[in-house]
């Protein structure tokens, strides 16, 4: 059952206006203030991950475009310059000798500043180990 709130007793957190009526722990005055909120609440995150989300797709197209061609290493610098942002991956692993990041299905081998080795991982199903495909 809703209720006459006391005069001054609530404000709307979107707008301001006092609450007049409604639930005791109402917050908003309306659904449009509510929707605001809400969404303006919403958008810093939402940015974050669209931000995230594009690096790695930039990532993977920039791997992918090197590992179809016949270079065997190529500097991290040289893939920077390219729009590759090393900070952006999906998995990583420290071997002995060399450092292992996956972007998506994409695996890269980093040691001393060179990506020594890109190749496509196969993923069979979750009971079966990873291959590298020769694709």
């Amino acid at each position: 059952m809703y209720k006459v709130k006391e005069a001054g007793h609530a404000a709307c957190l979107e707008c301001g206006d006092p609450i007049e009526y409604g639930r005791s722990d109402k917050k908003f005055c309306c659904e449009a203030c509510k929707n605001r909120w809400h969404n303006r609440e919403a958008s810093s995150s939402r940015k974050f991950r669209q931000k995230v989300s594009s690096s790695l797709e930039k990532n993977y197209f920039i791997l992918d475009s090197v590992r179809r061609t016949t270079l065997k290493t190529i500097l991290v610098s040289d893939l920077e310059t390219m729009g590759f942002r090393p900070g952006y991956f999906t998995s990583y692993s420290k071997g002995r000798n060399a450092e292992v990041f996956m972007c998506y299905d994409l695996k890269y081998v980093v040691r001393n500043g060179s990506v020594i080795s890109i190749s496509k991982v196969s993923f069979a199903s979750s009971r079966e180990p990873l291959t590298d495909c020769t694709d």
